[in-house]
């Protein structure tokens, strides 16, 4: 494992994260990460961006944003560290934010728990989640942590959605062929308070 960031490092790092500018995915880029991360979650992969370390943190942080449930699976399942890995050596304007970030929750867990963001317990993790996921809510001081979990939530929920099993989980009935339009059904249009007449 890498040395530990010091808290002064981690703040350099993430002072530049406003002027970043958020992600914007090009529709082609979206695709071809999304084409990737299918790809490389049938066997096993390699990441070009994020170090050992860093990698097993991403791994367990998408899951918590984007856990399995009885109508799919985890954000792992999905492939989307392997989209973000991609994502990330696509555009190596936007690694500074990721890794500045992962670096401080690890710094912080160090601070509150004496020890980094995996070997925290669920409750520990969950307790500094809770501290950065509501930027209108977050206590002063951990600022450059909100700034960082909303993009990675933002990132993954880009990378689960443009997934397959994304897809299936949003229900999707477009790219269908329908045999016969009957029109919008009685009760969309009573709800959007339109009529046919």
């Amino acid at each position: 494992m890498s040395e530990p960031i010091s808290r002064r490092e981690v703040v350099e790092l993430l002072a530049a994260v406003p002027f970043v500018g958020r992600l914007r995915l090009q529709p082609t880029v979206l695709q071809r990460a999304a084409r990737h991360a299918q790809h490389a979650i049938s066997g096993p992969y390699e990441p070009k961006f994020f170090t050992a370390h860093e990698w097993e943190t991403v791994r367990t942080l998408v899951d918590l944003v984007i856990p399995k449930d009885d109508r799919s699976g985890s954000a792992t399942d999905a492939g989307v560290p392997e989209f973000m890995d991609f994502i990330l050596m696509e555009n190596p304007g936007e690694q500074l934010w990721m890794r500045g970030g992962l670096a401080w929750l690890d710094t912080e867990c160090r601070e509150r728990f004496t020890k980094n963001f995996l070997a925290c317990d669920a409750a520990q993790r969950t307790a500094l989640l809770d501290d950065i996921s509501w930027p209108a809510k977050a206590k002063t001081g951990v600022s450059q942590g909100v700034v960082f979990f909303n993009r990675f939530r933002d990132l993954t929920a880009s990378g689960f959605y443009s997934s397959e099993m994304g897809v299936k989980d949003l229900q999707y009935q477009g790219n269908v062929y329908v045999t016969e339009w009957t029109g919008c059904p009685p009760e969309q249009l009573k709800k959007l308070g339109v009529s046919y007449t």
